[in-house]
């Protein structure tokens, strides 16, 4: 089983960059963010005819969220983070595929610090932390994915000093998402590659692709029974080059059949 998370920057203005990747990769999950787009204008049809189900929850210009499947129908079971009430983004999405529950989300970018939009950040933080911590609880088969707009140590990110002071990369942010790993959260790159440099974000400004200046800001997190099944983790940084790009590549993640009980 092949899972997928990928900040499209606009689903329906990259469509057929998502399609072609969508033909060239095949996974059998995709969590798509930053649809920038509301619910009436997603591009079910497009999708549907290229063999993908579809649960959404978009948002007008900003935000927004999809899980798509690949010849199934992901069965929503939560289209919003637990614990605000009054915080109307559209930033996370669940369903359950294949045996899996999968969580889409897209973490709120913080800057400038400090300020609100940080103050924000660290709420929905705490927040994905102890919806986290339940869902761990259930020691159910369980996937995390989607732009967390953290780097979690210097290893994911160029010229790490050139970032002390950005929302991405703040020790306070940085050590909530060390919690989620402390807590049994298993960081899907970092569990085969623990020491390389991967990116998953090449700004648009200054060259960045062409000089390689990333960041790692994308992330499965797997709980530990999805985890014990890993067998290949990867990035489709090509697709980073392609005409029309968004600033993301694509992560991804292999996993072997579970077990019969």
């Amino acid at each position: 089983m092949k899972v997928a998370t990928f900040n499209v920057n606009g689903i329906n203005g990259r469509l057929s960059l998502l399609l072609r990747w969508l033909a060239k990769a095949q996974p059998d999950v995709a969590c798509l963010q930053e649809l920038k787009s509301p619910d009436s204008k997603f591009p079910e049809r497009a999708l549907n005819e290229a063999g993908y189900g579809c649960v959404w929850n978009g948002q007008k210009s900003w935000n927004g969220v999809a899980i798509i499947a690949r010849n199934a129908d992901p069965i929503e079971t939560r289209r919003v983070l637990p614990g605000d009430s009054e915080d109307i983004h559209s930033r996370y999405i669940e369903a359950a595929v294949n045996g899996i529950l999968i969580g889409c989300l897209y973490m709120p970018n913080g800057n400038p610090v400090p300020g609100a939009k940080f103050n924000y950040k660290l709420r929905w933080l705490d927040r994905l932390n102890a919806y986290a911590n339940e869902l761990l609880a259930t020691n159910a088969p369980i996937i995390l994915a989607g732009d967390y707009n953290v780097m979690p140590t210097e290893l994911d990110v160029y010229k790490p000093e050139r970032w002390l002071d950005d929302a991405l990369f703040r020790p306070e942010v940085r050590s909530s998402f060390k919690a989620l790993t402390s807590a049994g959260w298993v960081d899907a790159i970092r569990a085969l590659h623990p020491n390389e440099r991967i990116y998953t974000f090449w700004d648009y400004l200054r060259n960045a692709w062409t000089r390689d200046a990333g960041l790692r800001l994308d992330h499965l997190l797997l709980s530990p029974s999805v985890a014990g099944r890993l067998k290949k983790v990867g990035v489709d940084r090509e697709v980073r080059g392609w005409d029309k790009a968004s600033d993301h590549a694509p992560v991804w993640i292999e996993l072997s059949k579970a077990q019969a009980r």
